[in-house]
Formats: C-alpha cells, sequence, structure tokens
C-alpha cells in the first residue's frame, strides 16, 4: 500500500508533465490525481463485484459534490501566494473567513456522503474508505503546504 502512495506523490508532483500553459499543468495533475486516488481507493478497499457496481457511482457523484469546494481552496492559496507579501489585517481577515467557510463546505458534503456511503458499505467499511480518503488527502495537504510561503507579518517590522 505504502508503494502506490509514492506512486500517488510522484505522479502528482513530480516536474516531468509537460504543459503548455499553468492551467494545462494544472489540468493534467487533477486528472492524474482522480485516476491515481480511485487505483489506491480500490486497491484497500478491496471491493467485491457488487460494492464496486454501486460504490464508484456514489464515489464519482461525492467528488462532483466536493469538486466546487476545493475549486475555492485552490483559489484561495493561490490568491493567498499572490498577496502574502503585503496583506492588509483587513484582507486577512476575510482570506481567514474564507478559509474557515470552505472547510465547513468540504465537512458538510463529507458528512452528508457518510450516510449515503452506509447505505451501500457497512460502517467499518464506510469508516475505511474515510481513512483512506483522510490519508490521501493529507498527503496532499503536506505537499501543497511545503510550497506555500507563511505570511510576513508587521511584527517583523517594529524591530
Amino acid at each position: 500500500m505504502f508503494k502506490i502512495y509514492i506512486l500517488l506523490m510522484s505522479t502528482l508532483f513530480s516536474g516531468v508533465v509537460l504543459a503548455q500553459t499553468d492551467e494545462d499543468y494544472i489540468e493534467i495533475v487533477q486528472s492524474a490525481l482522480k485516476t491515481e486516488k480511485k487505483a489506491v481507493i480500490a486497491e484497500v478497499m478491496k471491493f467485491t463485484k457488487e460494492e464496486s457496481k454501486v460504490f464508484w457511482p456514489l464515489y464519482n457523484e461525492y467528488q462532483q459534490a466536493l469538486s466546487k469546494a476545493n475549486t475555492r481552496s485552490y483559489n484561495l492559496t493561490m490568491d493567498f501566494v499572490d498577496n502574502y507579501k503585503n496583506m492588509s489585517d483587513e484582507q486577512a481577515s476575510k482570506m481567514l473567513e474564507s478559509y474557515f467557510s470552505v472547510d465547513l463546505e468540504i465537512l458538510k458534503v463529507r458528512h452528508s456522503f457518510a450516510r449515503k456511503f452506509q447505505k451501500i458499505l457497512s460502517p467499518q467499511r464506510t469508516i475505511k474508505f474515510y481513512q483512506v480518503e483522510n490519508k490521501i488527502n493529507a498527503l496532499i495537504s503536506f505537499e501543497i503546504a511545503q510550497s506555500v510561503p507563511l505570511i510576513e507579518t508587521a511584527i517583523a517590522e517594529e524591530k
């Protein structure tokens, strides 16, 4: 299983992919992520044919529901990266509220779909799915966090 995680991360974060623009690159990475994420989930969950028939359509619906919030999160991160050096307190406050709003939106989607997954999987299998999902998301978040700088604060100027 660890090898699959390494493959996922190397696929997503290697600079091997050639793209015409940043948007092309992002689209390629997102597509690779979706494919590799599904492969990891399938490998870990070891679905029966019956489970697979009902799980993947619901999973696709789940990912579609998360798409809007994930796009908002990405846009917030890019906005931060573009403005972190000269961000005003007002901008920082608005951004913080936006981050919390996105987190709540994601949590609501995850919670509502947990109920749906439990209708097709046992509660234990549903927890296992969410564990795998959380581990993948943690790896992705770690990679993103490594590349996002800390905000430059006014405290440094006061010294």
